[in-house]
């Protein structure tokens, strides 16, 4: 479950960095997904920490006003 939540995060802002967003985001967040989980217990830590780093990155630019 909290698999498929890092997945959905991390395919979010996969498509937000190249503009696409929507199902091409989806796509790449499984796959993403898919590789991270085989790498075990890291890979769910790296892909939650990217998901967490860019929302920090973008609530710090929302709040310097950019």
């Amino acid at each position: 479950m909290i698999g498929r939540i890092i997945s959905a995060l991390v395919g979010r802002e996969m498509g937000r960095r190249d503009g696409s967003g929507g199902t091409s985001g989806a796509v790449k967040g499984v796959v993403a997904m898919s590789v991270l989980r085989r790498m075990g217990p890291l890979g769910m830590v790296l892909g939650g920490g990217y998901a967490a780093k860019k929302a920090y990155d973008r609530n710090k630019a929302r709040k310097a006003g950019y």
